[in-house]
């Protein structure tokens, strides 16, 4: 438990590039309140959806945005700085190494959605049931995990290729497409919603848009539920691509080659 939370704490603030507050506010808080009121003022001009469709699905989208880098940063940042050889040398177990230091990227997105979610109901007037509020907190905590193993898996590609942030770049606009936050899944073609069937978000924005029309806790939750089995299949697919990763790079020698 002190590997899986204390050296998680120790990594993120060891590692986390936005350390300013300027910097913290201005990526993490200001950037996703301008999308979202980006996509709402295009959806009224092209009549393709109401506020309401926007703001809970950008909210959701900020935290899968911050929690897929943060994922994918716990492993490329130990090799950006030189440190990732310290790392694998541990005897410690490298999984819960690399699940603890992808959690507090999981409770920063969560904290980065309410504040998106809370600005969007203030900017335009999104009518929120008060009874909705737990609900959603459940339903953007299970979105920032799944995309927090999501990002795990992304960065452990950055063990064995030079360029992963085309990788991380790549994902979140193909997450932004398929997931439906952005765009109606109807409005898409079969193939790309049965793809969006299995990755992260596409469950949890679901699951909030219908809370926030009123439907109660026990109706979404089966899709809450298919939001952390999931993230739950992404996290022991992280494990095992980060241990074959290491294997081949330890053979080839190229851990610490950018």
């Amino acid at each position: 438990m002190r590997l899986l939370t204390i050296g998680g704490v120790i990594s993120y603030r060891a590692l986390f590039n936005w350390a300013t507050p300027a910097m913290f506010i201005g990526t993490l808080l200001v950037g996703p309140v301008f999308q979202l009121l980006f996509f709402a003022y295009l959806g009224r001009q092209l009549g393709v959806a109401d506020d309401g469709f926007y703001i809970v699905g950008n909210a959701v989208l900020a935290a899968s945005a911050l929690c897929l880098f943060g994922g994918s940063m716990a492993v490329l940042n130990e090799r950006r700085f030189g440190t990732l050889g310290h790392v694998l040398l541990s005897p410690r177990s490298r999984t819960l190494t690399w699940i603890g230091r992808a959690l507090p990227y999981a409770g920063n997105g969560l904290l980065v959605a309410a504040f998106t979610l809370v600005m969007g109901k203030l900017l335009l007037g999104l009518p929120i049931p008060a009874g909705a509020w737990p609900g959603l907190a459940a339903t953007l905590a299970s979105a920032a995990l799944a995309c927090a193993a999501f990002g795990l898996v992304l960065g452990a590609f950055a063990l064995r290729f030079r360029d992963a942030w085309l990788i991380n770049n790549t994902t979140v606009t193909l997450m932004v497409l398929f997931s439906g936050t952005n765009v109606p899944r109807e409005s898409l073609p079969g193939w790309m919603q049965a793809a969006g069937n299995f990755i992260p978000v596409t469950h949890a924005a679901s699951a909030a848009r219908s809370l926030v029309h009123g439907a109660s806790f026990g109706s979404v939750a089966p899709r809450i539920g298919q939001e952390l089995l999931i993230g739950a299949a992404y996290a022991v697919l992280a494990g095992v691509l980060l241990k074959v990763f290491e294997a081949e790079s330890r053979r080839r020698a190229s851990l610490d080659t950018l």
